[in-house]
């Protein structure tokens, strides 16, 4: 690149973008984001703003998003409500600095287990914080020593679509790698699978959900946005009304989500009712046709899981962007049993 600068591509990706703005800034580097999709509309303030206050500078040029200036060590600020990977960010960057920094988290925290994540993270890697009653004292100076060997627990958020399709099997699905006492917040899925009638069960071998009398429930999206396609999905094939409640978040994410599950679901028979920050999802069954992915992983992979309630076959175009987050997903959905045409074949 010239004149040293740094380019880093992040594609999709609004947790790559936002874990890196402030390590470039504690490393002092010249950089250059490239950007896709709709990532140059998902928002980035406060965190910018801050970034900007302890001496960063941005300006932004279509998908690409230019930064430079070396983080300063002292106070930052950031709310607790609007995403907790700002607050990862800072986690991460903060005790790179020469000096050491205060971290203050203002009003309610949303995702909590997702910042329990960073701070084991950070200890496995040497690196020391201190909670205080406000947010963080962060001493500076310090590098990161991960061990020679590391284990990374299994992910839940993209278990969740295989432990949903589990919920509509008699003989089920079993998951394992899933570590049982997890900060992930979409372990939760396994309450909310019981809370719609699904059995769950957790053993040393993994977890196994099978189907039981499906019925709808209210799904308070706010600690777990990630898991409402697929929750929809599963809510679409149960008997009555699921409520899915504090989505507003939902509608900045690859897609704005509430809109593409409800269009999702409507597609296929579904009544979706879409709300300004929810939905209302009335079970009954699908039909099947022709779904958009609408460019976004998790749309993909919840389709997969309505494809086992569909009536006629579902056909879903552009359902290689599961890429993002789980490449081997069409792989694994076909290992259980699962029937997949490519187009041409």
């Amino acid at each position: 690149a010239p004149d040293g600068l740094c380019v880093l591509p992040c594609g999709e990706s609004g947790s790559t973008l936002r874990f890196l703005l402030p390590v470039v800034g504690a490393l002092g580097a010249d950089a250059v984001f490239l950007r896709e999709g709709r990532l140059p509309e998902r928002p980035l303030e406060p965190l910018l703003s801050e970034l900007v206050r302890g001496g960063m500078m941005f300006r932004s040029e279509g998908g690409k998003l230019f930064c430079s200036g070396k983080l300063a060590p002292g106070e930052y600020t950031l709310p607790g409500n609007i995403s907790s990977q700002y607050i990862s960010a800072l986690l991460f960057a903060l005790p790179r600095l020469a000096g050491d920094s205060a971290l203050t988290i203002t009003g309610a925290r949303e995702s909590e287990g997702y910042i329990a994540m960073t701070e084991n993270a950070l200890a496995q890697s040497g690196v020391r914080l201190f909670k205080t009653d406000s947010g963080y004292d962060i001493p500076g100076g310090q590098t990161y020593a991960l061990p020679a060997a590391v284990k990374v627990e299994g992910d839940y958020s993209s278990a969740a679509f295989f432990l949903c399709m589990g919920a509509l099997s008699r003989c089920g699905i079993t998951v394992s790698g899933l570590c049982a006492d997890s900060a992930q917040g979409d372990r939760a899925v396994l309450d909310i699978l019981r809370a719609m009638g699904a059995c769950a069960e957790e053993a040393a071998a993994g977890i196994t959900v099978r189907r039981g009398t499906l019925h709808g429930a209210v799904i308070d999206a706010a600690p777990v946005p990630d898991l409402i396609p697929a929750l929809c999905a599963l809510a679409a094939a149960a008997e009555g009304e699921t409520r899915v409640v504090n989505a507003a978040r939902l509608r900045l994410k690859e897609s704005d989500r509430l809109a593409t599950t409800a269009a999702m679901l409507a597609s296929l028979g579904a009544h979706v009712e879409e709300l300004p920050e929810g939905l209302i999802v009335h079970g009954g069954g699908l039909r099947g046709g022709a779904v958009s992915a609408q460019r976004d992983h998790r749309i993909a992979m919840a389709l997969a899981v309505a494809s086992q309630r569909c009536s006629q076959p579902l056909r879903i175009e552009g359902a290689e962007c599961v890429r993002k987050s789980y490449p081997e997903f069409w792989q694994d959905f076909q290992a259980l049993g699962g029937i997949i045409q490519k187009e041409g074949e």
